[in-house]
């Protein structure tokens, strides 16, 4: 009887230990789903017992790293060419992709009555205006894109100062060092500080966001899970809160 209990106990200790119980993934994130990210995270783990270590950065220079083999078993990007370009390279699970949100750019300064919409640009009465790497960033794209489609980019091309990520481009308007940017909607979520212009999305491509399983992280199972549990009713009314659109919605 004794040997018995003893050996309920030792098993009882062995599940609750068991990394099948509770798993661990890297995730490498686009800039832009900081704050949307942690918050998601912090209910995965709440709601699985699984921990999504995050890693911010620009999505060309995650997609670089991933190709060299960076140690990241999920990728959410801030678009859907390197999430099917790494499916593409036999890099991530091909249907496992699909889009998590889709991006709103605006144009944000952090003193009131500054940015008045589009006769902001046209004026260019600002010495810096902020953006991010376009080859890197997709809100960066979307904004060398917005400044075309206005026919204002080549006189604005001068004034541009350029940050590696859109959280750069924030810090620059954010410390002063430019008095207007382009940012992400997302990244003034619960705040009013200064002014700001939501930009039509008719003026750039859409930022459709798409998140991948890697082929890394096709045995893990807290991997599996955090790609599910992004596609569940509360992930989607945490990425809603910040701004963004869900895939099928206008």
């Amino acid at each position: 009887m004794r040997l018995l209990r003893s050996f309920t106990l030792v098993t009882s200790l062995l599940l609750a230990f068991s990394p099948a119980q509770a798993a661990q993934t890297n995730v490498a994130v686009a800039a832009n789903f900081t704050d949307a990210a942690k918050e998601i995270a912090a209910l995965f783990k709440q709601k699985t017992g699984h921990e999504a270590v995050l890693s911010f950065g620009a999505s060309g220079q995650f997609y670089t790293q991933i190709a060299q083999g960076a140690p990241f078993q999920v990728f959410l990007s801030a678009d859907d060419s390197r999430p099917r370009k790494l499916v593409e390279d036999g890099l991530a699970v091909a249907d496992s992709r699909f889009t998590y949100a889709i991006g709103k750019l605006v144009l944000w300064s952090k003193s009131p009555g500054i940015v008045k919409g589009e006769e902001t640009l046209k004026a260019a009465s600002f010495a810096k205006l902020s953006i991010c790497n376009p080859a890197a960033a997709p809100y960066g794209l979307a904004a060398v894109e917005t400044m075309k489609s206005l026919s204002l980019y080549d006189t604005l091309k001068p004034k541009l100062v350029e940050g590696a990520t859109i959280t750069q481009a924030y810090q620059f308007v954010e410390t002063g060092n430019a008095e207007v940017g382009f940012v992400a909607l997302s990244q003034l979520s619960g705040s009013d500080v200064g002014s700001r212009w939501v930009v039509p999305q008719t003026l750039y491509n859409p930022i459709r966001q798409d998140a991948v399983l890697l082929k890394s992280g096709a045995g893990n199972g807290a991997a599996s899970a955090f790609i599910t549990f992004l596609r569940g009713p509360e992930a989607r009314a945490v990425i809603e809160k910040y701004g963004y659109v869900l895939d099928g919605q206008s």
